[in-house]
């Protein structure tokens, strides 16, 4: 089990980096990403203090990966904040998609795929060209967990499937019950549409892109 995507204390999560690191690994997971949200005003502050830790547990498994999520970005600033993040050594960048729950401004998946992000987060009602740009610069979908994001999950397979696009399903955990095992996340994924097998090969293709 890879989840790429939650949140600690250094945002709006629950538990300090270690915490979630032992309840991941109490369910039998492989890799953990730290994603906390992020804009102008404290990416370095969150990068500096994930990598203390992923510095530390760097031999230990599960592995842990520190990253961001850029986050109600003004689209237009959100390419250069990848890049800074980046710089920072940020190891996964995912963007807040267009989620249909909140004020995403209109703009911020099309930024994203174009600015070179890893995941767009949860994109909502997701464009056709958009996802065809993110198959050609190689951004995986989410398929999103989360009470709300979770809403247009169904819409992004269906879209993804048909250009071919990446997906990777996560938890975006906010609480320690968040969390999933691997089983429950094979029902968030076909429940979305997709195949035992197709969430097995989705699986396969996050370990091999980013583990």
């Amino acid at each position: 089990m890879i989840d790429l995507h939650c949140h600690s204390v250094y945002s709006d999560g629950e538990l300090i980096p270690g915490e979630i690191w032992q309840r991941v690994k109490n369910l039998g997971y492989e890799a953990i990403a730290i994603t906390d949200h992020v804009d102008h005003s404290n990416y370095e502050y969150v990068l500096r203090n994930l990598l203390k830790i992923k510095d530390k547990y760097q031999f230990l498994k599960p592995r842990l990966i520190a990253g961001v999520e850029i986050t109600h970005v003004y689209p237009e600033f959100i390419p250069d904040l990848i890049k800074e993040c980046r710089k920072l050594g940020a190891e996964i960048v995912v963007v807040h998609g267009e989620t249909v729950v909140e004020p995403v401004a209109e703009g911020t998946n099309i930024s994203a795929i174009l600015g070179g992000a890893d995941i767009l987060a949860h994109p909502g009602l997701i464009k056709e060209e958009e996802v065809k740009l993110a198959v050609e610069k190689g951004v995986f979908l989410e398929i999103s967990a989360r009470k709300g994001h979770c809403l247009t999950n169904g819409h992004v397979v269906k879209l993804a499937k048909k250009w071919g696009a990446q997906l990777v399903i996560n938890s975006d955990a906010h609480s320690p019950s968040d969390f999933m095992t691997k089983e429950h996340a094979l029902k968030v994924g076909m429940g979305a549409g997709l195949t035992r097998k197709e969430v097995e090969e989705i699986w396969t293709q996050v370990k091999k892109r980013f583990l």
